[in-house]
This record gives structure tokens, C-alpha cells and sequence, in this order.
């Protein structure tokens, strides 16, 4: 098969040599992170269903969702619920196939409950939230995709997706510090601290300036003296990973910039369950991390959003996460690299193996000759799009994040 592989140099200067660079994380009990890690894991279980049941994954898109804040009152020492938080589920799911019915909606909602007992220590998914599942059955066009047999299906829709290696220090450094922040370590130390964690970083020549929101919970703290003390424990230790983790020449820590001393629970980010989420801020799929867990807003990024879609036809996911992983594989694979961008764009009823186009964009290293290496890149690419089966059954297991 002969597949339309295009790669050209590309004339920039790498991202980590320019002068300003901006890069946020959403954290796992973020609103927006929540939905996109619970309608994912939605997916997941779906096609586990549906290959127990028929042999094969069928037709769904759980990539619509909303998660409507709750009402709490936040006190010192502990709050209480007074609404709980509402979490829309939408968009499209075989629940029929030659008689054989699958209960869609209870698979929605066990699989949204497993993940928040698993990674939100304070909502009880029984108590602190309600369900209301919106998958319907898919339309005729989309649906008899599944039914075409083959190695791999045809592409659900027309769309297009970018990936790129490697992640720069500001890049790792944001994304690590939410994941030290929200590791059960580091929660079992400061059990005050939710799972609501955002960092934003933003890098001028070698000095960064990081900001981190953190949700705290309110039973955790006895007074608004113990929130600042415990904050500036926190401060502490925040300081110590950045810089056995980074070596910029100055960084500036900022945490909970909001917190105005003497206001009470009006002048500190306290919340009842660990999110912003309990009475305070709503969540969408797509508002969040790109598949690669940061927002970089230096680089080229697609609009779709890889959580909950199916993961053998609807490009939206496919491509989203295969861009990075292929942009990774040349990085790592082909010598002479300093920065590997890779657009895929898919056209509908083609299959998803032969994209309409695979580009890869690369940034030599001085003294590199494209030439050199340009068959080594599109001979990478090639052999990842070859063995796509392999990846989309990885993808329907669920082993790589989308946010």
C-alpha cells in the first residue's frame, strides 16, 4: 500500500529557544478533567461490552457531557452538600443488535462511579452526585461503519489532528508538578489538599513563573490561621520539588493567588468534596488537557476532543493521540531531531489506515540535512499507520490517557 506521506523541514526556531512560552494543566479533580477522564473510561467499558456480547466494538460516542456544579456551604471544619453535582452523559451508543439489548445507560453509570471512588477521596458517587444519561442510537450512515468487515474501518468522519515531540522542561515541569501535587503521597501527607489541582506556567527566557489553584477541604482545616499554615507547608514543599525537578534559572511559585487574609471562608479556596465542581465551577469534555495531559498554547493544536470517542473509527480520538505517539516515535527513533510536529487528516469512508494526508514537519538539529533522514521519518510513519489495528484495540483497553 502506498499511503500519502509527506515530510518537509520546518523553518523555526525550536519552542524551547524562544523567549516566551505558555503552558497549563487541568488536574484530575479539575470539572473539565473529570468529564473527560469519566466519559473516556464510559467508552472503555462500552467496548468491553460489546465485544463480550458481539464479538466486536459497535457504534458509540460518549463524547458529549456536562457536569453542573452542586451547592455547598463551606465552613471551617466541615461543610455540608446542599445540591449535589448533576453530570450529563451524551451523545450516541448501539443499545440493540439482532434482538441482544445493552444496558447502556447502567454501564454509563457504574463505569462514572468506579472512576470517582477510585480518584475523588471525598465525593460519594451515591450521595454527592446525580446521573442523567443522553446516549441515543446512533444514525444509519454512522452506524453501518461497524458492520463493514475488514482490518481496520473506515473513518467516521472527516477531520483533522496534530501531535508533536518532544515536551519541553516548562511542559514536563507543569505537568509533573499536578501529578506530585495530586499523588497519594503527597495527599496522604497534606489531606487538606483536594484533587482539584490547576497549574498554570508561563516561561520568559529561562525564568518561569508558575501559579497553582488548589482546592482545599474544608473538615481539613480548622481556622483560617491553620488554612495559611497549612498553605505555607505546602509552599514548601512545592519549592523543593521544583527545583530538584528543573533546572530554570529562577522560577516564582505562586498558590491560590485569590486567598485575601482577615475574609473568613470568603478569603480562602476552601471546598466540601476536593472540587471546584461541588459550588463553584461547571465541566465539559474538550475544555481540558490534549491527549499528551497539558493545554501548550505555543503549539499547533487540533479542536477535537479525544475523550469518549469510539476508539476503531472516529478519527476525533484516533488520530488525536496517534499524532503524538508517531511524532514520539520519530523523535526518538530518528537522530539529528530538535522538534517533530505530525498532522494527520482523515477523510470519511476511507479507511483510517490510509489517511487523506500524514504530514510530518521536523526541525533539524544545525548541520542535519533533511535528506539524510527524510526516508527514515516517512518509513516511521508508515509502519505506525500499518499497525494501527494494534493501537486502536490498545486504545479501546483504554491504556493511553486522553487527558
Amino acid at each position: 500500500m502506498v499511503r500519502n506521506i509527506m515530510v518537509e523541514e520546518f523553518k523555526q526556531t525550536p519552542l524551547e529557544e524562544q523567549k516566551l512560552e505558555v503552558v497549563e494543566r487541568k488536574g484530575l479533580g479539575h470539572p473539565d478533567s473529570i468529564c473527560d477522564a469519566i466519559l473516556d473510561r464510559v467508552s472503555v467499558e462500552l467496548s468491553k461490552e460489546y465485544i463480550k456480547k458481539f464479538g466486536t466494538i459497535m457504534h458509540h460516542n460518549a463524547d458529549k457531557s456536562l457536569l453542573v456544579a452542586g451547592e455547598v456551604e463551606t465552613r471551617f471544619g466541615g461543610g455540608e452538600v446542599k445540591q449535589p453535582m448533576l453530570l450529563i452523559f451524551g451523545d450516541r451508543a448501539t443499545e440493540e443488535v439482532e434482538g441482544v439489548r445493552i444496558p447502556v445507560k447502567e454501564i454509563a453509570i457504574r463505569a462514572a462511579k468506579d472512576w470517582i471512588r477510585k480518584n475523588l477521596r471525598f465525593v460519594d458517587p451515591e450521595k454527592h452526585m446525580r446521573y442523567q444519561v443522553e446516549l441515543k442510537p446512533g444514525s444509519a450512515a454512522l452506524t453501518d461503519i461497524f458492520r463493514r468487515k475488514g482490518k481496520v474501518l473506515s473513518a467516521n468522519d472527516t477531520s483533522a489532528a496534530v501531535g508533536y515531540a518532544p515536551m519541553t522542561p516548562t511542559e514536563r515541569l507543569v505537568l509533573k508538578t499536578e501529578q506530585f501535587l495530586n499523588s497519594s503521597k503527597f495527599k496522604k501527607e497534606f489531606p487538606a489538599t483536594g484533587e482539584d489541582v490547576k497549574v498554570m506556567g508561563f516561561r520568559v527566557n529561562n525564568e518561569l513563573s508558575l501559579t497553582v489553584g488548589m482546592a482545599f477541604v474544608d473538615r481539613h482545616v480548622e481556622s483560617e490561621d491553620d488554612y495559611f499554615r497549612k498553605k505555607e507547608e505546602i509552599l514548601d514543599q512545592l519549592r523543593a520539588f521544583v527545583v530538584k525537578n528543573s533546572d530554570f534559572k529562577k522560577v516564582d511559585l505562586k498558590l491560590n493567588t485569590l486567598d485575601a487574609r482577615g475574609r473568613g471562608v470568603g478569603g480562602v479556596y476552601l471546598t466540601v468534596l476536593g472540587t471546584s465542581a461541588d459550588g463553584a465551577d461547571s465541566g465539559q469534555v474538550g475544555r481540558g488537557n490534549r491527549p499528551n495531559g497539558v493545554i501548550p498554547l505555543n503549539r499547533h493544536t487540533g479542536s477535537e476532543a479525544a475523550a469518549g470517542k469510539n476508539p476503531v473509527s472516529h478519527v476525533g480520538k484516533i488520530y488525536n493521540i496517534l499524532a503524538h505517539k508517531i511524532a514520539n516515535e520519530i523523535y526518538t527513533q530518528v537522530p539529528g531531531l530538535s522538534e517533530v510536529y505530525v498532522w494527520l487528516v482523515s477523510q470519511i469512508g476511507k479507511p483510517i489506515d490510509e489517511p487523506a494526508i500524514a504530514t510530518a514537519r521536523v526541525i533539524t538539529k544545525p548541520g542535519v540535512d533533511i535528506g539524510s533522514i527524510r526516508w527514515q521519518i516517512g518509513k516511521t510513519m508508515d509502519s505506525e499507520l500499518e499497525h494501527i489495528d494494534e493501537f486502536c484495540k490498545e486504545l479501546a483497553e483504554g491504556k493511553f490517557p486522553v487527558c
